[in-house]
């Protein structure tokens, strides 16, 4: 079984509260997770937040729209991640972050088929970046994610849930999936204003004519109107976290 932990935080430090930010009459997240059902590879799919009176809007949204949902640490994240997913017992667990209104499905998908596949431990969209800033996703098999919430011991580890990978490449087998042709300078993540902004005009300009509209619908969009894509230029990419991956949304 496949299991999607959709990681949600409200607390934030650059833009607190994203994940309930109205986003053409629905939380953020909820645009997410409509996109998050179109996935084919995917059995089920949990939010995993904290059980910090922060969270309590966050997670009582999920339980009054029927979401799944399981809450841990605040802090350690990879303690909640793999705690959620010993309740499911799934044989693959894909590692989501709830910064991505705009996650792509089709990508997702590609990814678990390219790792599943492969017979790899590990896999992602993410080290080397070539899809624009918010379509990341990642997928472990369980075995390794166990073994991960046993040997990760640096705070590092602990908030951001694979990166104990990247200084142990040699000793998974793990594969990445590129994109071609690469467009990793357009940012589609929300971790500040101008992001939220964007994210609220792709989905005003697009999301009436075509609720399931594609990455590329978005791409060609922001080609048409390039001053859009510059609105977020100067933010930097994952910039809270020292690692390419994305810590807690």
């Amino acid at each position: 079984m496949i299991l999607a932990i959709l990681q949600a935080r409200m607390s934030s430090t650059r833009l607190p509260g994203k994940v309930m930010a109205d986003v053409l009459g629905m939380p953020m997240i909820g645009r997410q997770l409509e996109r998050l059902a179109r996935c084919k590879q995917i059995d089920k799919l949990v939010v995993a937040t904290s059980d910090d009176a922060s969270d309590d809007p966050l997670a009582n949204w999920c339980t009054e729209n029927g979401i799944a949902l399981y809450r841990g640490s605040l802090h350690d994240v990879l303690a909640r991640f793999s705690s959620a997913a010993k309740a499911y017992k799934p044989t693959q667990v894909v590692r989501l972050t709830a910064d991505c209104p705009l996650a792509d499905p089709s990508v997702i998908d590609q990814l678990i088929e390219q790792h599943l596949r492969g017979h790899f431990d590990y896999s992602n969209n993410c080290w080397h970046p070539t899809f624009p800033d918010g379509l990341d996703a990642e997928i472990v098999t369980a075995p390794w994610l166990e073994k991960l919430s046993q040997v990760a011991s640096t705070a590092m580890e602990r908030e951001h849930v694979t990166y104990y990978f990247q200084a142990h490449k040699d000793d998974i087998r793990w594969s990445e999936l590129k994109r071609n042709p690469p467009r990793p300078e357009l940012r589609l993540t929300v971790d500040n204003p101008e992001d939220l902004a964007l994210v609220r005009q792709i989905y005003q300009a697009l999301y009436p004519a075509n609720p399931a509209f594609t990455t590329q619908d978005v791409i060609d969009y922001l080609d048409q109107h390039p001053d859009l894509a510059q609105s977020n230029q100067h933010l930097v990419r994952n910039a809270g976290s020292t690692s390419k991956e994305k810590q807690d949304a």
